[in-house]
Parts: structure tokens; sequence; C-alpha cells
């Protein structure tokens, strides 16, 4: 920060070739800020929730915001602190902070068929009440986590060193705003010429006893782009479906032990075998792993819970640059409430007494497991958010006994998602004030930023989601929602649904014991068994690509520009899809 006198200032230029000159406290939460945040946060929620409910996973916003922030405000706007685009990159991952919050709870609804019972206003509040309370949490916990436990966060780290390099910043920008271009534009021709996937079998002539094998690739520029951010770290994801149609699969038909259709006969064909074997068994190793994943984070518990005394040590300490606490207060008494009420009308049945009781519990869930997050996610960048959703929604589900499934279904998930929302907005605050804290940014302009951007999120994802449900049907082929196919299954499983519990239990077993050897590993897994193969194989390609370039032009080449471009085919194909949907939907009206 610097001050700068009138008699200096006369003796100044007015302008530089890099745009105007500005004087003063550098800008920080200014209204270029906001607005730019919303702007972008409002493309990345889209991109990434639609990504989603394709993929079953989704990537960070945040890095991809500071990305196209330094586009906009200073490629175009001329605008040069970087601390304001610091905040324009957390507005926006507020905004985004809700894709996956909503992506892995609200589909099981629709998956389960109750649709029509939930009420879309009420989730949407219910979700701006669960990112407020899971800010306002948070928020205590900044100093101790980040200032003096000096927790790694390695997601802030890597966008507080784009932050730092304006200039490579910018042409980044230009690279993924030209791959944006070209796969929007391959996703229209896709979509004109009704190209889905490229049948690779047939070319090979592969006879029709193997068809099992599968070898037709997702045409999506998309998912190659996620398989290229995603690394060796997808490398898991890619085994599970290799596993499935190149080894189980043979090895069943050479046993003689392929299941039979209703007719009597082999099942051979490869979407028919996921149906019916893999699939199952991958969501029953989402639910096991997911389940293990909350079990090894319970020690977190006991750091968290002493970063919380030592929190409350340093309180009296607070600096100007933080929140005032009496204000976190009035926030958490408010967005509880409001998440009481949203219990409260989101069935019939619940009642008032029942409606306080899961609010309550809601609320209890989000501090503690918005904590748990934080430190896994700060310790090792791993989040097992959809594992602390799926108990959240069990025990709400218990609260709910003695209603009918289907009010006691859409209570629960309605709960549900507001938690999921809040776990999600306190893991990525706590990311972006590292970033901050490294950049040095303002706590405070930080946190009401965030605040700022979290409104936002849940009004655009829930109408996302209606609207990509009435073009394609969510837990269709075209979107398969894996998260919410995972909560849908597990739902149905406690009202007394018909299971395939034998398939479920063994998956559960297979997924526990691989997350137990190493975090998140059964979800990975399971979701290659889970996803359809041509997508898995796509997939591939983007993670074969990041190899080679690895291994050719190096690590730096592979952040500064092959990341970029990466980022830029997601955005540019999801946005082509989401319209294509709208589209589709006005054509049909």
């Amino acid at each position: 920060m610097s001050e700068t006198t009138s008699d200096q200032l006369a003796d100044k230029p007015k302008s530089t070739s890099d745009g105007p000159l500005s004087y003063g406290p550098y800008p920080e939460l200014s209204k270029y800020a906001i607005f730019v945040g919303y702007f972008l946060g409002v493309i990345i929620a889209i991109s990434i929730g639609y990504a989603s409910l394709k993929l079953g996973f989704s990537i960070e916003g945040s890095e991809l915001a500071a990305i196209l922030g330094f586009g906009i405000l200073r490629g175009i706007l001329r605008r040069r602190s970087i601390i304001e685009n610091n905040v324009t990159q957390t507005v926006a991952s507020a905004v985004n902070g809700a894709s996956s919050g909503l992506m892995f709870s609200v589909p099981a609804i629709f998956i389960l068929g109750y649709g029509q019972e939930l009420n879309p206003y009420i989730v949407t509040f219910g979700a701006i009440a669960g990112a407020f309370l899971g800010i306002a949490f948070i928020i205590p916990l900044r100093k101790q986590m980040i200032d003096f436990e000096r927790l790694t966060y390695p997601g802030g780290v890597a966008v507080a060193t784009i932050l730092k390099s304006p200039g490579a910043g910018i042409e980044k920008a230009k690279l993924l705003v030209g791959a944006m271009i070209f796969s929007g534009v391959i996703h229209v021709l896709a979509l004109a010429n009704g190209v889905h996937d490229l049948h690779v079998g047939d070319w090979l002539s592969i006879p029709e006893d193997y068809a099992y094998l599968n070898l037709m690739f997702y045409a999506s520029l998309m998912t190659v782009g996620v398989g290229f951010i995603a690394g060796r770290g997808g490398f898991a994801f890619i085994v599970g479906g290799f596993v499935c149609y190149f080894f189980l699969a043979p090895m069943l038909d050479l046993t003689g032990m392929l299941p039979l259709d209703a007719a009597g006969n082999e099942i051979t064909d490869a979407n028919a075998l996921r149906l019916t074997l893999f699939r199952p068994t991958g969501i029953g190793m989402l639910i096991g792993g997911a389940v293990i994943g909350v079990v090894f984070a319970l020690p977190l518990i006991r750091s968290a819970i002493k970063s919380m005394q030592n929190s409350a040590k340093v309180e009296s300490a607070l600096s100007r640059d933080e929140m005032p606490i009496k204000l976190l207060y009035f926030a958490v008494a408010g967005a509880a409430i409001l998440l009481m009420i949203m219990a409260w009308t989101s069935a019939e049945q619940v009642g008032i007494g029942r409606g306080i009781a899961m609010g309550l519990l809601g609320t209890l869930w989000i501090w503690m497991s918005g904590i748990i997050l934080s430190e896994a996610i700060g310790r090792t960048n791993w989040s097992p958010l959809s594992g602390m959703t799926l108990v959240a929604v069990t025990i709400l589900i218990m609260l709910t006994s003695g209603m009918d499934t289907t009010g006691a279904i859409v209570a629960a998930v309605t709960v549900g998602a507001a938690t999921c929302v809040a776990m999600s907005q306190a893991t990525d605050l706590m990311l972006d004030m590292k970033t901050g804290y490294l950049v040095g940014a303002t706590p405070r302009m930080q946190q009401l930023g965030q605040f700022a951007g979290a409104w936002l999120g849940p009004i655009v994802i829930i109408i996302l989601i209606y609207v990509l449900h009435s073009a394609f049907g969510l837990g269709s082929d075209e979107l398969p929602a894996p998260q919410g196919q995972a909560l849908a299954s597990m739902v149905q499983g406690i009202t007394g649904g018909d299971v395939p519990t034998e398939k479920y239990t063994a998956g559960a077993l297979l997924g526990g014991l691989l997350s137990a050897m190493m975090g998140g590993l059964g979800i990975t897994v399971g979701l290659g068994f889970y996803l359809p193969f041509n997508i898995v194989l796509t997939y591939s390609l983007g993670t074969l690509l990041r190899e080679v370039v690895d291994r050719k032009k190096g690590t730096h080449w592979s952040d500064n520009k092959g990341i970029p471009i990466a980022a830029g085919l997601i955005v540019g194909e999801a946005l082509v899809g989401v319209g294509y949907a709208v589209v589709k939907i006005a054509t049909a009206a």
C-alpha cells in the first residue's frame, strides 16, 4: 500500500502504453472486481457444473478465474492490481462453489423421480443460507490454519503463482479463449452432424463376440481437456475402466461366467454389461470409498478442534483486516434460522419441531464438516466432500422417520444440498485465503468478496439443473450424473427399494479397501467402473497427452500453455452444450 502526495502527482504522466496510471492504495474490492467476478463465475459455474454431470467430478475454478481475470481486468479494462484480480477470482470461485455442492446432491431427487415434489425456490434459498453458514463458520479459523499452522493448500499456491506473473497471465488468457472458441466450433459441428462417438472398433472390424471391448471414443474435446488437467491424478480412473472391459469382461467370457439376460443368453454388449454388472459395482465403490474417506478424516477432527481452541485464544488480537466477529455471529444465526425454515417448508409432513431439529443438525454438520474438509484440503489437496454429503443425507433421512418416502427424501436431500454447498464454500474460501495470504491481500476484502459471490451460484446452478434435466434427463446416458446416482442408490437402499445389494456390497468393500490404501482411490477407480467406457477412453487420451507433453516439453510448458488450452476446451464445449439444451427446450416448446 502506498500514498502519493499532490505535488508528486503533478510531475507524473497521466497514462502509459500499459494503461492509465493510478495513485493511492491499490484497488482491491472494487466494482470492477465484483462484476467481472460475477461474469466469470457464471461462465465457470455453468461449465464445471455441466462437466460434473457428464464426468462425475469437478475441477477447481479459482485458477481458471485468475487466468480469465487477467484477460478482462488487465487486457481489456487496463486494470493493473494483482490483489484486485485476486478478489475477482474469489468472487468467481464463490459463484462456482455451488456447482459441486448442488450437482452432487440435487440430481438424486430427479433420478429418483421426485422432481415434481422439489420446490426450486426453497432449495435455492436453502443453498444460499448454507453458503453463508459455511463462510461464516470458517472465517474465524483463517489465522490459525493459514497464518499459524501454515497449511499447504496446493491449489491456493497455484493460483498465487498465476497472480504473481501478470504478463504470463494475459498470454494464458489468450490461449484459453482461443481453445474455447475452437472447442465450441468443433462441438457445434459434432451436434449438427449427429457425431457422438468415434467407432474405432468398427474401423478395426472387431468381431461381435468381442463387443464388450467397447472400442468407441466419446467425441468430446472437453473430456480430453479434463484428462489433461488431471494428468497422472486421473490414472486410477482410467485403470478402473480398463479393468472392467479389457480384463474382467474377457475373463468372464473365457470362464463362461458372463451374466445372462432374460432369455438366458450371455450378455456381451458393453453397455448392457455396464448396466447389469459394472455400474452397480461402481456405485458401491463410490459409497464405500467415500465412507472410508470420512472415517480416515476423523483424526483431523482432533486437529480441527485444536485449531478452534487456539483461534479462540487469539480472537482478542484480531486485527482490523478481519471481519468483525459479531457480524459473523449475526450471519451464523440468520443463516441457521433460514435453514430451519427451509427444512420446515421442504415437505408438508416435516412440521415445526422436525424442521428445527433438521436445521440445527444441518448447522452443526456444516460447522464440523467445514473444519474437517478445510483441514483435509489444506494438508492433502483432496476433499471427501461427496462422502460427507452421503453421511449428512443419511442422518437427515433418519430424522424423517415416520414420514412418507417422498416427503422424507425431498426434505433430507434439500437440507443435504444446503450442507453440501456450505462445505464447498468453506473449502473454497480457505483456498482463496491462502492465495490472498501469498499475494498480500486484505482478508476482510476477500471475505466480503466471498459473501458477495456466494448468493449467485445457487440461482445459476438450480436453473442449469432444470434446463439440463428438461433437455436430456438427469441420470440418462447423455447426463449420467454419477454422484447423484450414488446418492440416489444409497437413499433407495435406506428406504427399502429394490437394489442389487450383493453388487453394492462387493463394490463398497472393494472401494473401502482401495481408499484405505490411498485416500480417494476407491472413488476414482469406482468412477471408472461406473461411467461408460467411451468416456474413459477419451479421458485417457488427455492423460496420455499430458504425460507426453510433460516428457517432451517439460512441466513448465504444460503449466503455462497446456492447462489454459485444456481449460478452454472444457469451457467452449460446456457452453455450447448448455446452449444446445436451451435451444432444444425452446424448439420443443
